[in-house]
């Protein structure tokens, strides 16, 4: 089979399509002939030997999302059948034609998806869904801000958070970006460089309830200052650093909770579990269009370094996908 390939740590030129051996169905593990595959920020970071894929993934071919058909399945499996279209999440791996997958951690494509759209969901989604009601505890009402609002993520949680009645605020260096998002759920719209003080003014003092946070230590500050009283902070990413100086005397007056959110370094228990909520909670949304997976532009697999260059640039607004033939 035909995949992508991380020849050696490095930039987009690494990368390269290769011909490697097909794994086979054993256990209870599904075989899927993957038609589309999402592209994501950790795809960069494991392409410049930043990000090693863990333990059962594939070391060289990247992928953490993928859509396709169920092409074969070992013995064990109970809930899958050949030909069913199917999208989950992985390690690593989807990148390429084939890729094994725990029955436990598929789900079907709702049927009025297709192959692209599907493909564009699982890690966004599932991150944005857990994150959002699993670690932070959304309710209705409630009012939360979505740092990187026009990335994958920030797309799929301003949609989530919006259909569950919560007030939704996002963040943005693009101003263009905070208009795309507002069609898709935004109620309020902020620059990335002093939002603390948009909150406080726009929410009359009272601060949101939620923080999702890409970037870490450098917004540590001002998410603590956004806050309301008894506030939920859940990092996803540390792309503006991991080390942070932390305000105890506010985080204890406000009685703030800190969550760390990660989907990679999961059990399989773990994982299992959360596409299970996903797939009973959000599942329902996506399939009569309440929400939808955005999607910037669509390559071709022999496109993949032209694919890492776009998300390089930080310029999409949603995500890029991989098509396979």
């Amino acid at each position: 089979m035909k995949a992508v390939v991380i020849t050696r740590p490095g930039g987009p030129d690494v990368l390269e399509i290769r011909d490697v051996a097909m794994p086979e169905a054993t256990g209870d593990l599904v075989r899927v002939r993957v038609r589309a595959a999402g592209l994501n920020r950790a795809d960069l970071l494991q392409r410049a030997g930043g990000y090693a894929a863990p333990v059962g993934s594939p070391a060289d071919i990247p992928g953490l999302e993928f859509a396709g058909e169920v092409d074969a399945v070992g013995p064990h499996v109970r809930m899958w059948k050949v030909g069913q279209r199917v999208m989950g999440l992985a390690g690593g791996g989807g990148q390429a034609e084939y890729i094994l997958a725990h029955e436990g951690l598929l789900v079907e494509i709702p049927e009025n998806l297709d192959f692209v759209q599907a493909a564009a969901i699982p890690e966004v989604f599932i991150t944005a869904h857990d994150a959002l009601f699993t670690q932070a505890g959304l309710q209705m009402g409630e009012r939360v801000l979505i740092h990187a609002a026009g990335s994958g993520v920030g797309t799929a949680a301003i949609q989530l958070a919006h259909a569950t009645g919560a007030i939704t605020f996002g963040t943005s260096r693009t101003a263009s970006k905070l208009l795309q998002a507002t069609p898709l759920g935004l109620d309020y719209g902020l620059s990335d460089q002093n939002f603390s003080t948009d909150v406080q003014r726009l929410t009359h003092g009272a601060g949101v309830h939620v923080v999702l946070d890409f970037v870490g230590a450098a917004y540590m500050a001002q998410n603590l200052e956004a806050l309301a009283t008894w506030g939920r902070l859940v990092f996803l990413a540390t792309l503006g650093g991991s080390q942070a100086t932390v305000n105890l005397g506010l985080l204890m007056g406000k009685r703030i909770q800190i969550r760390g959110c990660t989907l990679r370094t999961r059990t399989l228990e773990e994982k299992l579990a959360v596409t299970r909520r996903f797939a009973t909670h959000a599942l329902p949304l996506l399939a009569n269009g309440k929400v939808k997976p955005i999607i910037e532009q669509t390559y071709p697999l022999h496109e993949i370094a032209q694919a890492h260059v776009k998300m390089g640039e930080n310029k999409n607004f949603g995500k890029l996908v991989l098509v396979l033939d």
